[in-house]
């Protein structure tokens, strides 16, 4: 064993799991931190961005309201600790890796955040512990930034020091698929590896599913949202077509999953967003082009997401075509940014792309989210939600995301309305 950890006394593995220390405290890390916290563990929430930590400190963070409700019971809690501070990494028995993996403007893998973390997790980790990295990334990711590193720090992985992957399944504003009922996937270097590593993630639901390797479970994991991508493009597409066939793309939908095999219902939309679906495939498109590999239904699939923007954008001009008008100059309401219902998340929102669309086409474009007052634009400048919409202020309303137990009847009072979601309904909305 190198000097790196030649001081350190003989391995000591704990008798029972007490602590955890969670790198990245957002849309995963928090509601991880909670979980298990739920379940009498003491946790070192760790993020460097202090903002955060103060969002979180005052209860603002976007969670459900079970998890909310989690939150305030634990802040006041000793055993509840937020800090920036990532040396706090070696008082704990175990390290969840929970940071962002998105993709950057050219749709290649950022692993800034991750390869920080773990080079944080690296400086710190000790004899003893069980290191989990839950981020998604493309296979072999656990190898390159967690084992290979150890290794040459002279740990033995599986004797020393446990090491596993166990990509994250928590859906955003989802209370029908807590994080509690929803099973998950363990890969460890070792089979005492994902022992131990099934150990901690069983605190957080029962339902744990082994495979032989980290790889396995990174791929499972963009297996997971390829197949959702593909779904959703096919989705949308049926939706162009139905339309085409003067069909309501909803009706044929519903009527096709009552059949109780063989079909998953995926609605059609005005496009995805968040962080899993725009990214994550294309960890593994990039992967593959890096080895020559392809994967011909995905790379579509993915093509026909990008596009769908640009769809929408379409829809709400052959409307305004047939009263003889064009966009320029058209003032728009955007109805919702965010990705999804009852979320304030915006990130890789579709919103942001049909502002752009219809910017550069001349429109005057505004929005309406009471979720998500503010919004960073990507050409740089910030735009505010309007507070007190009228439906006559608009010459169209383009409904992109509806949040429940608020009120859209205004919505019917603008002249045109663009139903980009094929199900509003602005009294069910309220």
């Amino acid at each position: 064993m190198t000097a790196a950890v030649a001081d350190q006394p003989v391995t000591v593995w704990p008798e029972k799991l007490s602590s955890v220390a969670i790198i990245g405290m957002g849309y995963v890390g928090l509601p991880t931190a909670l979980g298990l916290h739920a379940g009498g563990i003491k946790i070192i929430g760790i993020d460097r961005d202090q903002r955060r930590l103060d969002t979180i400190r005052s209860c603002e963070a976007d969670l459900i309201d079970a998890d909310l409700r989690r939150l305030e019971k634990s802040l006041p809690q000793e055993t509840f600790e937020l800090t920036s501070d990532v040396s706090r990494l070696a008082e704990a028995d175990a390290v969840m890796v929970c940071v962002p993996t998105p993709v950057d403007r050219h749709l290649m893998p950022d692993l800034a955040a991750l390869e920080g973390a773990c080079a944080a997790l690296l400086e710190h980790a000790r004899p003893g512990q069980t290191l989990v990295l839950t981020s998604t990334s493309f296979v072999g990711t656990t190898k390159r930034l967690l084992v290979d590193p150890l290794t040459a720090r002279g740990f033995a992985v599986g004797e020393d020091i446990a090491v596993a992957s166990s990509p994250e399944r928590i859906d955003p504003g989802n209370v029908t698929h807590t994080q509690a009922e929803t099973p998950r996937v363990v890969g460890g270097v070792t089979p005492s590896c994902a022992r131990r590593a099934g150990e901690v993630i069983s605190i957080l639901t029962p339902a744990v599913h082994t495979v032989g390797s980290p790889e396995a479970a990174e791929m499972t994991k963009l297996y997971e949202n390829s197949f959702r991508a593909v779904n959703i493009a096919l989705a949308n597409e049926f939706a162009e077509v139905c339309a085409g066939l003067s069909l309501d793309p909803i009706e044929v939908t519903e009527a096709a999953a009552t059949k109780p095999y063989g079909f998953m219902k995926f609605s059609p939309g005005p496009g995805v967003g968040g962080h899993c679906i725009p990214c994550d495939p294309h960890y593994l498109l990039w992967q593959l082009r890096a080895s020559r590999g392809t994967a011909p239904l995905l790379t579509q699939a993915m093509l026909s997401i990008a596009e769908r923007p640009g769809q929408v954008v379409g829809r709400l001009m052959e409307e305004l075509s047939l009263r003889g008008k064009g966009l320029a100059g058209t003032r728009v309401v955007l109805v919702g940014v965010a990705y999804k219902p009852g979320v304030q998340d915006v990130r890789s929102s579709s919103a942001l792309d049909i502002i752009g669309l219809l910017t550069a086409r001349g429109a005057h474009v505004e929005y309406f989210d009471p979720l998500a007052d503010r919004l960073l634009l990507d050409d740089g400048t910030t735009a505010a939600s309007i507070s007190r919409p009228r439906g006559e202020d608009w010459d169209v309303a383009l409904i992109h995301t509806t949040h429940p137990g608020h009120d859209y009847t205004w919505v019917t009072d603008c002249p045109i309305v663009v139903d980009a979601t094929y199900r509003f309904d602005p009294v069910g909305a309220a």
